[in-house]
């Protein structure tokens, strides 16, 4: 090359790798406005492409990195991505930073593509139409991951207890069961939950608010998920089967409720006398048997 690149190490950027920094006259600062609140100082080549580690820095000719694909782990999770523009966006989901705000409601996002996700949600408009039940999502991936109900696909599946799942998102908010993480606290009670849904609805009972109601019987809710679930009594779908009887049902908690029954799980332990239920409902009907003890002085 007629412009030899001069290469100064600095110290660890917070993403664990040396920020590189070279001659003005083949790296220039990247400054699109899109990344501006990302602390990573980014550079570009005269093939425009941007980098922010050093490995995707080739110390030699520029036409090597335009050609050698690259690929940088995260220093937070398991991901790899192959392109500096996927890793810089995927970097702002570890961090509080969210620079889109939707102007209808004020709700903040950390990449744009989930804000004009999220902004279908204000129009209505659902586009993505299933071919088995004719439910409508706004968003492809969510007909896909329905569509899994349909066909049975359980692709993400629990490394602790190998139970499976059809949304990456049930997955995520099973491992909490196992972890006990309750991330999620209410600021008017302390009350804390695994799920940011379940919250929501929570402070919903301290309003009193029920804005889903059914056009079938005028039934209100404080969830929308509640309603959907309460609407399938209304059409009698029954998308959930077990695969050992074949008996059907219209909510996946009660279908795995059912199942305990062939294994003789009991996950549910009375913490007074370590007592053992199947279902969470008969472990609250012992617990108030409990309470019933200690108010007459009968035992249980």
């Amino acid at each position: 090359m007629d412009h030899p690149l001069s290469v100064k190490q600095e110290a660890a950027s917070e993403m664990g790798h040396m920020e590189v920094k070279l001659e003005e006259h083949h790296i220039e600062p990247y400054k699109d406005q899109q990344f501006l609140n990302v602390a990573i100082d980014t550079y570009s080549s005269k093939c425009d492409k941007y980098f922010i580690c050093k490995s995707w820095l080739v110390q030699g000719t520029h036409d090597v990195h335009c050609e050698k694909p690259y690929q940088c782990k995260c220093n937070q999770c398991v991901i790899a991505l192959s392109r500096n523009i996927d890793h810089v966006k995927h970097h702002m989901t570890h961090t509080d930073e969210k620079p889109y705000q939707c102007t209808q409601c004020d709700k903040s996002f950390s990449l744009n593509s989930n804000l004009v996700r999220h902004q279908k949600t204000h129009t209505g408009l659902k586009p993505y139409y299933c071919n088995h039940c004719d439910t409508a999502f706004t968003q492809k991936g969510n007909l896909l991951e329905h569509q899994m109900l349909h066909t049975g696909e359980k692709p993400h599946q629990c490394n602790q207890c190998d139970e499976d799942f059809s949304q990456r998102s049930n997955l995520l908010q099973h491992q909490r069961r196992h972890t006990g993480d309750k991330p999620y606290q209410c600021n008017q009670c302390d009350k804390a939950f695994s799920q940011k849904s379940n919250l929501i609805g929570h402070k919903k009972a301290h309003t009193g608010e029920k804005p889903y109601q059914c056009n079938r019987c005028n039934k209100a809710f404080s969830l929308n998920s509640n309603l959907v679930r309460h609407q399938k009594t209304h059409t009698g779908e029954k998308p959930y089967r077990c695969n050992q009887c074949d008996k059907a049902f219209s909510r996946k908690s009660n279908i795995l409720e059912h199942q305990r029954r062939h294994t003789g799980e009991k996950p549910h332990q009375c913490n007074q006398c370590h007592k053992t239920f199947t279902h969470k409902s008969n472990l609250s009907k012992h617990q108030r048997r409990h309470c019933e003890e200690t108010t007459s002085g009968q035992p249980i």
